[in-house]
């Protein structure tokens, strides 16, 4: 490609983004919020993670006027802006004045910042800001930052991957985190569902074994988008598992891939029924020496046996308790086998060859169980 292309399609592209730089108030954005003119959606406010030494911190930095970063919000087609990056700064201001809801960090609006761990003035420890001598309250309402704003008119994949790029560093989100802030400015009807099938009273019986933090990570969320992509896309898995998530999720929710709402949402609410009522909560967890479940949850055993028992599922009656003892057999039977056990045991497992071998394997015990 010549110096020419490049400059032009690098023209092109820009064509699509039109930005604004403002300098606002912490006391104006806090106003733009309460009016709603500001609006942080509730998966990117789960994303708040801050302790309270570090908004302790954050807010005494104001007060000394060091430099802040900026802070980055898309503006809305009915002139609204939306936060994308400067969830902890700006999360920390609402929380000093008791305006912030953080429901996953049991912090209810009224509640306010005790400062904490100042480790430069210290004597601010254990104020509120209802505490703060006057000119020190002034002060904060009138400390500036600057806000990037992505007008509105700009494309929407810019805006998706200007959110993407600004929180995949620095914070420590989980992928399924990302996804989804970041997906849903494609559009959000793919996001929501996989968010409303994470709640699936079967499902959520399968994988009651995830830790707290796996759940509040989204992982229960990555595991339906995980399903449905190995359901529905697996010939094309070659890498990383993470790219080839985000990929397929990225291709429904544009719409250049192909998904059947209604037709995927049976097949998904159908092959939990059958396996928590096989073997609930422990389905997913290694076997014992004596044939029994552990209390664990193996990411290859979900992947195993959800993408196996497809070959068999429409021969499935999830009411028929004989059906029923044969699939539990079945996975009991796939579990002790050798080759299974090695194929999902220890790292470095998920690549297309150990993939599909054990997927098969699982096909094998789980036909053969109906047989």
């Amino acid at each position: 490609m010549s110096t020419e292309d490049i400059l032009s399609e690098i023209e092109s592209e820009m064509a699509k983004v039109h930005t604004q730089s403002l300098d606002l108030s912490f006391n104006e954005l806090m106003d733009m919020y309460e009016n709603k003119e500001l609006d942080i959606s509730p998966d990117y406010q789960r994303l708040f993670r801050w302790t309270e030494g570090a908004r302790s911190r954050f807010i005494e930095s104001l007060l000394l006027e060091m430099p802040v970063p900026p802070i980055y919000v898309v503006e809305t087609e009915n002139g609204v802006y939306q936060l994308i990056d400067g969830l902890q700064r700006f999360s920390s201001y609402l929380h000093l004045r008791g305006k912030l809801t953080a429901e996953h960090m049991e912090i209810a609006e009224g509640n306010k910042l005790v400062l904490s761990d100042c480790d430069i003035v210290k004597s601010l420890n254990d104020l509120t800001y209802d505490e703060l001598p006057l000119s020190l309250k002034i002060k904060l309402k009138r400390s500036f930052v600057r806000v990037e704003v992505v007008r509105k008119g700009s494309d929407n994949k810019f805006k998706y991957h200007m959110f993407k790029r600004l929180n995949t560093g620095g914070e420590a989100l989980t992928q399924q985190q990302v996804r989804n802030c970041t997906i849903r400015m494609l559009d959000p009807k793919f996001n929501d569902f996989i968010i409303r099938l994470s709640q699936d009273h079967h499902y959520k019986i399968c994988t009651s074994l995830l830790s707290e933090s796996q759940k509040f990570g989204a992982f229960d969320q990555e595991l339906v988008l995980r399903y449905f992509t190995f359901k529905n896309n697996r010939a094309a898995f070659k890498h990383d598992i993470a790219d080839f998530l985000t990929e397929y999720m990225e291709g429904v929710s544009s719409g250049t891939t192909d998904f059947d709402y209604a037709d995927n949402e049976s097949n998904f609410k159908k092959v939990f029924e059958v396996l928590s009522k096989a073997h609930g909560e422990k389905v997913f967890g290694r076997i014992n020496s004596d044939d029994g479940l552990q209390s664990n949850f193996n990411i290859y055993h979900f992947e195993s046996i959800t993408i196996g028992i497809q070959s068999v599922i429409n021969q499935i009656d999830e009411n028929d308790d004989a059906i029923i003892d044969k699939i539990r057999s079945g996975i009991i039977q796939l579990k002790k086998d050798g080759t299974f056990k090695t194929q999902t045991t220890g790292g470095g497992k998920n690549s297309p060859g150990p993939l599909k071998s054990r997927i098969e394997i699982a096909i094998k015990y789980l036909e053969g169980a109906l047989k």
